[in-house]
């Protein structure tokens, strides 16, 4: 069951489903509208190999984290964004993510991302950019957020490595050596 303007509200009044900061404009008819924090993680072209099984891998080789109030996306460059939002979602609860149909509309293309019942924290976005350079600002309306609820509240709520994050993520690896 996908949750509406009204069970939103209820969810968020109840303090069953935290959204912080929070500001009746971002309550959409049957989602919410995330926006854009202060921080993106570009990755960078190398011909250094990443290896997935090191978890002790130099991710700053591949990734450069910006702080800042704009941003220029270029043209097919891939970004991390983070939301200015931080979420947590009840054990019943889970949600699908989805660019705002303006932002699509320039090109930008967001791949699928789903919230986790139980997740807690600022949701990272990849984000791949258009033909042409498209800048974007802290504090704009980017992603929108469908919450579904669950027939059940799930036996094992999400606990992984990306519980309570803060700004921008980068990949935290298994490393399987």
């Amino acid at each position: 069951m996908i949750l509406s303007d009204f069970d939103l509200m209820s969810y968020i009044k109840s303090g069953r489903l935290r959204i912080e900061p929070f500001t009746d404009e971002i309550i959409r008819e049957n989602g919410v509208d995330l926006r854009l924090g202060s921080e993106v993680a570009r990755l960078q072209r190398t011909e250094d190999v990443l290896d997935t099984g090191d978890r002790d891998v130099n991710l700053r080789k591949f990734f450069k984290v910006e702080r800042g109030e704009e941003f220029v996306i270029m043209p097919y460059e891939k970004v991390l964004l983070t939301t200015l939002e931080y979420i947590k979602l009840p054990p019943d609860v889970m949600a699908f993510v989805e660019l705002r149909s303006s932002f699509a509309r320039l090109g930008l293309t967001l791949p699928p991302t789903i919230i986790d019942a139980g997740f807690e924290g600022n949701i990272t976005l990849e984000v791949e950019g258009s033909a042409f350079p498209v800048k974007v600002y802290k504090g704009q309306r980017f992603a929108h957020v469908i919450f579904a609820k669950t027939l059940n509240p799930v036996e094992s709520p999400y606990r992984g490595r990306y519980q309570g994050q803060r700004g921008v993520t980068l990949p935290k690896l298994l490393g399987l050596k």
